[in-house]
């Protein structure tokens, strides 16, 4: 079997920002989760001299709040594709547009490493986390929040079950790992990270307005369908279950994992 680069579906698979739609399925993850990932934030205490790195930046949000929470500091927005990001909203905004995997950083940099749905898409994500540990300062915290997909049969709606396994099987061919995040807390730790603690977000499908996961399902369906696992006419039945105040779903959640580097710790390859 080819052994495929570790971040092919970010250039050329379902995630490449050449698809139709990649700005709406980034905008629609942000919408979702931009208030508890801010949240999370905030309690670390941020100070406005502080180093971020932003690792899959996406479409900028939490960068941008990084750079207007850190003024007096720098923000290094990084991702393998940049187009949805603006330099220009920040001067202490950095835009790098780099493959992380192939990217170091000087041992001790960071006061803040933030990442978001990238590591559960990339291989190697246990030698990545241990990479971006060691870019942290001392006293530096590394944030990773990943999704930890919910069983697709156990949902109540017949037709979710069938979306649900075709997205999860798609994901999973495309070398995601979408439970992962279970291994986060630990994962830190064995980093030599004080202060591990996590928390977990639970998303909603349908529901109307709560609803994130339409842009989700449409930005993937023609990989769904070339799955041959769904068809045409199950994406349709699926875009009017929606519409249906009482289909209320929980696909998945978002699991967020943060730990600190000693202050004394050394800086360390």
């Amino acid at each position: 079997m080819t052994q495929r680069p570790a971040t092919t579906p970010y250039r050329t698979g379902i995630l490449s920002n050449d698809a139709p739609r990649e700005r709406d399925r980034l905008e629609s993850i942000q919408g979702s989760v931009d208030t508890f990932t801010t949240g999370i934030l905030d309690h670390l205490g941020i100070q406005p001299s502080w180093n971020c790195l932003e690792l899959g930046a996406g479409a900028g949000s939490i960068a941008y709040w990084l750079a207007a929470r850190c003024p007096d500091g720098r923000v290094v927005a990084v991702d393998l594709d940049t187009r949805h990001l603006d330099a220009d909203r920040a001067a202490n905004l950095e835009i790098q547009e780099a493959d992380i995997t192939q990217e170091d950083y000087t041992p001790g940099t960071f006061d803040l490493i933030h990442a978001r749905y990238l590591f559960c898409h990339l291989r190697n994500r246990d030698d990545m986390v241990t990479r971006a540990a060691s870019w942290l300062s001392p006293g530096g915290w590394l944030i990773v929040e990943e999704p930890y997909d919910l069983p697709a049969a156990h949902s109540p709606f017949p037709l979710i079950q069938r979306i649900l396994s075709a997205y999860q099987h798609t994901y999973r061919e495309h070398g995601a790992d979408m439970s992962w995040a279970r291994s986060l807390p630990s994962l830190l730790a064995r980093n030599a990270l004080n202060e591990v603690s996590y928390s977990g977000n639970l998303g909603c499908m349908g529901g109307l307005e709560k609803d994130r996961w339409a842009p989700l399902i449409d930005r993937a369906a023609p990989a769904l369908l070339a799955s041959g696992l769904i068809t045409d006419t199950d994406l349709s039945e699926f875009a009017s279950l929606l519409k249906d105040p009482r289909v209320i779903d929980i696909p998945q959640m978002t699991i967020s994992a943060w730990g600190r580097r000693p202050a004394d710790a050394r800086s360390r390859r």
